[in-house]
């Protein structure tokens, strides 16, 4: 869905999955700097919106996620995960209930599949599941923003910062009011620098929560059954995940920067050195230059130099191993 900010000055469209909003507004590090000093906005409308009422809808919500949500306040935000029966990670939502609806907004292209999951798992519940991505946006104000929030507009408030659920035909209005816009890659950048995960782009079909550090942000161990809890279990309480989640420092010298799916091997080893895991995000920050997020084997050594195809890196932990 094609985002009308689009036509801002400077706009420049993001690209693949991202696609139908600003990838920048012709001043990348400027845009990362405003969001990082708690201004302006970034235009999130190509995230689907789900949306979950009826009297059950926390209890049933319960019995599929990741998170107890069952006694959720209204108002406070919250993340889960949906897993397949082997524990590998197939959604993420972006929870808050508003005291009588729960909303979520979720990665783009996901929307059907989990709409249609959902639906499949209704029974007997009094809860009805809607897609609501048509008529609402979702729009990110940074960590430290004073800006007015339009009144009755459903809000999701975390460290990072507020997400609204704006009405669709508001979103012009909103950034004529609420400006600077920032693009996806400032947001990005600074998702990125916190360690965030991103479904589709830390992830892949073989994922597990232990992995990126989504135990206890997105996954309650001490909760009731859900599909996949077994695995999360048994890794919690008898072993150790295969990989592990790293923040890369990149050589600033580099013209390019390794692209997702960039293989990284030992420096030691050389570029023909065996493969230990990928790069599953890279961003150019403000502040610390060239950085990454990668998937690596968890026994490589916390101090081993690494290289991300051609690129020299200096890895930073984020999942113990």
């Amino acid at each position: 869905m094609k985002s009308p900010l689009l036509s801002l000055p400077g706009a420049v469209p993001a690209e693949g999955v991202d696609e139908g909003v600003a990838a920048h507004y012709g001043d990348l590090f400027r845009e990362q700097r405003a969001l990082a000093d708690g201004a302006g906005f970034v235009d999130l409308s190509h995230r689907g919106v789900i949306t979950v009422g009826g009297e059950d809808r926390l209890s049933w919500l319960h019995l599929l996620l990741t998170q107890h949500v069952s006694e959720l306040p209204a108002g406070q935000a919250t993340e889960a995960l949906i897993l397949s029966a082997n524990g590998h990670i197939e959604h993420a939502l972006y929870l808050v209930d508003d005291g009588t609806t729960v909303w979520a907004h979720v990665e783009p292209g996901t929307r059907d599949a989990l709409v249609a999951y959902l639906e499949s798992m209704k029974f007997f519940y009094r809860v009805e599941v809607a897609d609501r991505t048509a008529d609402f946006a979702v729009v990110h104000l940074p960590a430290g923003s004073i800006a007015e929030v339009p009144e009755g507009v459903v809000v999701r408030e975390t460290a990072y910062g507020r997400d609204l659920f704006l009405p669709r035909a508001d979103l012009e209005s909103f950034a004529a009011t609420h400006g600077p816009a920032a693009g996806l890659l400032a947001y990005e950048a600074l998702r990125v620098e916190e360690h965030r995960p991103r479904l589709g782009f830390e992830t892949d079909h073989r994922t597990i929560p232990h992995e990126l550090g989504w135990i206890g942000t997105a996954v309650h161990l001490q909760k009731g059954c859900y599909r996949g809890q077994e695995t999360v279990a048994r890794v919690q309480n008898l072993g150790k995940p295969p990989r592990r989640l790293v923040f890369l420092h990149l050589d600033g010298s580099d013209v390019h920067l390794p692209a997702p799916g960039t293989e990284i091997r030992l420096a030691d080893e050389g570029p023909d050195g065996r493969k230990i895991g990928f790069v599953t995000s890279s961003v150019r920050h403000h502040e610390l230059g060239p950085v990454a997020l990668a998937l690596v084997k968890r026994n490589v050594p916390v101090d081993a130099r690494l290289l991300a195809g051609d690129t020299a890196a200096a890895q930073e932990v984020v999942v113990e191993p």
